[in-house]
């Protein structure tokens, strides 16, 4: 048996392959990683995270705005309702009486 019939021998080649393709690959997101980690350095990493932490406190206080707005509106609600139901308790007096 020579060595290029050798099962062992065909499926090592095989793997070598395999990890060298692999490896090319490898190298390739690796040089992606970096160019993207560069550009991000370059335009500041903390650029991110500020412009992140100024819209978490503009949401933030849209979202107290309009809690207050809900709140107020929860009120005025309130007292249409009660407004509705003194005029309900009014007019059933009224059909009693007559």
């Amino acid at each position: 048996m020579s060595d290029a019939e050798r099962p062992d021998l065909v499926a090592l080649t095989a793997l070598e392959e395999v990890v060298n393709r692999l490896t090319g690959e490898l190298a390739g997101w690796r040089r992606r990683a970096l160019a993207a980690e560069h550009d991000r350095t370059a335009r500041g990493a903390t650029t991110d995270a500020v412009v992140g932490r100024e819209r978490m406190v503009e949401l933030e206080s849209h979202n107290s705005e309009l809690v207050k707005r809900l709140d107020a509106a929860t009120e005025r609600l309130r007292a249409i309702l009660a407004r509705l139901a003194f005029l309900e308790e009014q007019a059933a007096q009224e059909d009693v009486s007559r």
